[in-house]
């Protein structure tokens, strides 16, 4: 056990370095919030390296002691407080093996029940292909140094290129926090603008001069607001292609890769990314206006009409992803995402530092972040990542992701053996590449000479040589932001302690950029100043130097002269999620020390090019340096390994695994030919669906039932208002299971278009009559040039029939959103026959919503869960709930809730889904009485968004119409182009669905919008008030 004395000196330590830590107001997680004390590093020393115990003595003997003094006062109530913050410290620690216990014991019971579905094993063969794993090539090599080797992907690329290049691929990437250009890119200006900005932008440019690539679209918000330069407010800028010797590329007007700007969230602001989650349902709807013209673009310039659809959307990060996400659903393509960072792995550090998850998501919302990478996993055909360890240890938290499901899942894919309605991304490593055009690593002779010596040297050169006594000595290279996380700190250290390195070798700190450190955050400023400190403390000047300024163009200038003086580069981090630094160090034949947490460890495996150490040892460090810089041989033999392998890194190598990938892909997109709207008056009321003449599908629902049926169909029997209303809905749910008759759409396209606004009433009410009356009172105010559609969790036979309870005529809308958004129809005309109920199912849209289905499936596990919650509650079947037959249907499986108190909530049932690899939307509706089950890219929110790719509606001119709350898909309903007014007052009852969420609502509600407004009631003149505010004037009086 360590003794007392040090404890007693870390606690003087303490004291020293902050007086006020004692404060009550004062917080120990300051360094977290933005606000670093020094004393957080003594404290966390302490309760890292002292067990109980000896905090307790030590404790005891300040208290024994204790004088008239106030620092010993003060000692004992620190030593107090860190004792505290231990046990509590182990107590987080508890819950949270509690939590990964539970957690694992899920995923065991998941996977025997899957494994009790899948009866069929893989083979021993397929047991060894693991995740994200790229087979070598059979070329009889024995080479292991590869095995991160992308090029085991040419020939599968060469050859789907063979067969493909006539089709021109459009590509559409998206990231949206942060500043992005294409040239002088201001790289670590916040905290959102880093690696992954140059690492978007080098893609697109990249992948736009691949072979068979004729666009690429990199989509990001665009940024006007004061303080930030007018170029991020371009709306499109094209970027330099990588190689313009390429002669093999297509060309035409509208080729290329393109930054395209979508204006969206708060104007003349430039906000963080935390800021940006309620925003994003508007970013889809302008991303997908911009990329339907895209298509529609290169479709005339390509193909002659038509229209060329993306071959993938790609996202970048959390908030792009479940844009991305939503992209891909709404125009049925396949989506890929790259994660960067991941939120659970950064929720699981932060629980371990003992912080609240209630403040965790205040500061970071983490739980939204989560959600939407969860969501990527349910929408995702690939994601890519840059190292098996971000597979194995971070991606595995997830419920939507299991390594040895995704495994068992893939095998039987392989072989051709269906999967049970189960569905796992492919997670495939693709380091990110470099561009290496502009790189010509120089030859150095024994002295580090190898330049010309009539060239003029760099002038960063001088600016970090002039802070040496001796500059021509290696140098040992950092190149970091000065952030605690990149462990800057222990390498002065290091360096300052081991004197051998100190006669042998120069130290340099390329920090960012500053002209005051009193300008810098608190955290950055902090670090700087330990720096300074312990520069001084070793007596380091003129060995260590720490410019202020440096361009991005004078990066590769340092890395040479690091090269030039035989020096190092070293990359300390206590985990570096990839490392592209170290990429950058071997492009120009320089060795490098790495960190052995996260991604260094693959580079090195493929590079072979230096050393890695623990972070943490300090010695190991100061060693590894020595061993480098006054071993000639070792360094020549990295240099050169470097040197040899790097090309593995390229962004060519990096985009033919890329579109191999995608090749392997089940290509989908839209099936149907671009159809040009005629021309027409917007005010003329015919020009309504409710007036086509030409539509001949019909829903036809015969109500004579089959021979010798005993249901009542007479609708015009004299009964009373309640008795016809029960044997109109028996009759209606009865009959629609019966055959349909269907004939193919006429050409002649929905005017929906056509009409100068759409209202969309969207509001879940209790009660049918609610219902009624808000609709009554909403095509009260509208105006004769305003269409209707009636969105709703109901099947369009109970849609109808309470329609014609109210007096209403299906042919008062244009059309109906049924079964939570699984169901799209539009109205006919009225016929004749009593027998046919007037609706036209939209025969695209099944095919457009059906990815990933579980189907039969799927219901089959739901059934089997709802039996073992009644089990485990000792319950008899359908206490809690039963199947509901009548409401369901292909792509919606519909459960009556029976005992709501004993549901889960709906993040639950979210989850026990994706652990089983069943990927689906579940919706708690009809005031909790009704679960819906419907694909996992189908809602109310999305079928909008499928009017406007199918049909050409402008979603700018809805009018969505919401009660206070309701169904759990409600907060879908609220943003985006479309203008939204929430009825005060009308479904406010529904907001107990609500109580369990993940996030709070206030998290994806876009509370300022301009296109969000309130009608105090559910009134006439209320709702013309609210839609005045929204810029809407309706002719009507």
């Amino acid at each position: 056990m360590v003794g007392n004395d040090w404890v007693n000196s870390y606690l003087e330590a303490i004291i020293a370095a902050d007086p006020g830590i004692g404060d009550s107001k004062s917080s120990l997680l300051l360094r977290e919030r933005g606000h670093f004390s020094p004393s957080r590093y003594f404290v966390e020393e302490v309760i890292t390296g002292f067990d109980e115990t000896d905090l307790h003595r030590s404790w005891v003997q300040a208290a024994a002691t204790r004088s008239p003094q106030e620092r010993n006062t003060r000692l004992e109530n620190l030593c107090w407080r860190i004792w505290n913050q231990a046990r509590q410290k182990k107590k987080v620690e508890g819950k949270n093996a509690k939590r990964a216990a539970k957690r694992n014991l899920l995923r065991e019971k998941a996977l025997k029940e899957v494994t009790a579905d899948m009866s069929e094993d893989y083979s021993e063969g397929e047991k060894a292909d693991v995740p994200g794993e790229i087979p070598t090539l059979s070329d009889g090599s024995n080479n292991t140094k590869g095995r991160m080797s992308r090029v085991s992907s040419v020939d599968v690329f060469e050859n789907w290129f063979a067969q493909h290049k006539e089709e021109k691929l459009y590509i559409v990437l998206i990231s949206l926090h942060g500043l992005i250009r294409g040239e002088n890119m201001e790289l670590g200006r916040d905290s959102d603008t880093g690696g992954q900005v140059k690492y978007v932008v080098e893609l697109a440019r990249a992948l736009a001069s691949m072979p068979g690539v004729y666009r690429v679209d990199l989509l990001t918000r665009q940024v006007s607001a004061p303080g930030v330069d007018s170029s991020y407010s371009e709306p499109t800028e094209m970027l330099n292609p990588l190689d313009t010797d390429n002669t093999e590329r297509a060309h035409g007007e509208s080729s290329g890769a393109y930054i395209v700007r979508i204006p969206f969230g708060p104007k003349d602001k430039y906000v963080p990314k935390e800021l940006l989650w309620p925003h994003i349902p508007e970013f889809v709807d302008r991303a997908l206006s911009s990329i339907m013209k895209t298509s529609k673009a290169l479709g005339d310039e390509i193909c002659d009409g038509g229209q060329v659809w993306p071959v993938s959307i790609h996202g970048h990060y959390a908030d792009a992803g479940d844009s991305a996400a939503l992209l891909s659903g709404a125009l049925n393509v396949p989506m890929v995402f790259t994660g960067h960072s991941l939120g659970r792995d950064k929720l699981e550090q932060l629980l371990k530092q003992g912080r609240p998850k209630e403040e965790i998501n205040n500061n970071y919302k983490i739980m939204r972040r989560i959600e939407a990478e969860e969501l990527c996993l349910d929408a995702s055909e690939i994601v890519i990542t840059s190292t098996k360890q971000e597979i194995e240890e971070q991606w595995n938290l997830y419920d939507g992701f299991d390594p040895v499901l995704e495994r068992k899942l893939r095998a039987r894919m392989k072989r051709g053996v269906s999967c049970l309605g189960r569905f796992m991304p492919r997670m495939v490593v693709i380091p990110p590449g470099m561009e290496f055009h502009h790189i010509v690593p120089h030859d150095v002779d024994e002295d580090g000479d190898g330049e010309d010596p009539q060239t003029a040297d760099p002038p960063i050169w001088s600016e970090i040589m002039r802070f040496f006594s001796n500059p021509r000595k290696p140098m040992i290279l950092a190149l970091a932001r000065p952030d605690p996380k990149k462990n800057l700190v222990t390498l002065v250290k290091a360096f300052g302690e081991c004197r051998p390195l100190r006669d042998l070798a120069n130290l340099t700190l390329i920090m960012g950029n500053r002209d005051d450190i009193d300008e810098l955050s608190t955290t950055n400023s902090s670090v700087l100043l330990s720096i300074l400190k312990l520069i001084d403390k070793y007596d380091l000047y003129g060995q260590v130097a720490m410019p202020k300024h440096h361009k991005q163009s004078d990066v590769p200038e340092i890395y040479r002269l690091a090269a030039k003086t035989k020096g190092v580069f070293i990359n300390p981090a206590f985990i570096e999620p990839f490392g592209l630094t170290l990429i950058e160090a071997g492009a120009h034949g320089l060795p490098t020390v790495a960190t052995i947490n996260g991604g260094p460890v693959d580079i090195h495996r493929v590079l072979d090019n230096g050393l890695l150490v623990d972070p943490h040892n300090q010695q190991a460090i100061s060693d590894a340096l020595l061993k480098l810089v006054s071993d000639k041989q070792l360094w020549t033999k990295c240099r050169q390994n470097g040197l040899k392998n790097i090309h593995l890194f390229s962004w060519p190598e990096h985009c033919k695994t890329y579109l191999a990938r995608i090749a392997s892909c089940k290509q989908r997109s839209p099936k149907w030919q671009r159809v040009e709207f005629e021309n027409a008056d917007p005010d003329s009321p015919s020009d309504s669906l409710r007036d086509i003449h030409d539509i001949s599908l019909n829903l036809k629902l015969s109500l004579d039932g089959e021979k010798g049926s005993s249901v009542d169909t007479n609708l015009d029997a004299e009964d009373t208002t309640s008795e016809r209303k029960a044997k109109l809905v028996k009759a209606i749910s009865t009959l629609s299971q019966k055959k349909i008759s269907t004939e193919k759409i006429d050409s002649k396209m929905p005017t929906l278009k056509r009409r100068k606004h759409i209202f969309v009433i969207s509001v879940d009410c209790s009660t049918t009559s609610d219902l009624l009356s808000v609709v009554k009172t909403v095509m009260d105010v509208a105006g004769g040039s305003t269409g209707f559609i009636l969105s709703t969790s109901m099947t369009v036979s109970e849609t109808h029939a309470a329609l014609i309870s109210g007096g209403l005529k299906a042919q008062d809308f244009d059309a109906v959103i049924c079964n939570s958004g699984s169901e799209l129809y539009f109205t006919a005309p009225a016929s004749e026959d009593k027998t046919v109920l007037p609706y036209t199912h939209d025969p695209d849209y099944h095919s457009h919503i059906e990815f990933r289905w579980g189907g039969e499936n799927l219901r089959k596990t739901l059934v089997r869960w709802i039996r073992s919650v009644e089990e485990k509650k000792k319950m008899k079947e359908g206490e809690i709930l039963c199947e509901d037959e009548a409401s369901s249907t292909n792509y919606c499986l519909s459960f009556k809730v029976k005992d709501p108190a004993s549901i889960p909530p709906m993040k639950e049932l979210r989850k026990l889904m994706r652990i089983q690899a069943l990927r689906c939307n579940v919706v708690f509706c009809q005031n909790g009485a009704r679960l819906n089950v419907i694909p996992a890219l189908a809602s109310r929110s999305q079928a909008l968004r499928y009017l406007l790719v199918r049909w050409g509606i402008d979603l700018s001119n809805m009018v969505v119409f919401v009660g206070d709350s309701g169904d759990t898909d409600y907060e879908g309903l609220l943003g985006g182009v479309h203008k939204t007014v929430i009825l005060k007052g009308i479904a406010s009852d529904l907001r107990e669905l609500h109580g369990n969420r993940s996030y709070p609502m206030e998290d994806v509600t876009p509370l300022n919008s301009p296109n969000i407004t309130e009608a105090e009631e559910c009134g006439r003149d209320a709702i013309k008030v609210a839609l005045e505010k929204l810029g809407i004037n309706l002719l009507k009086p």
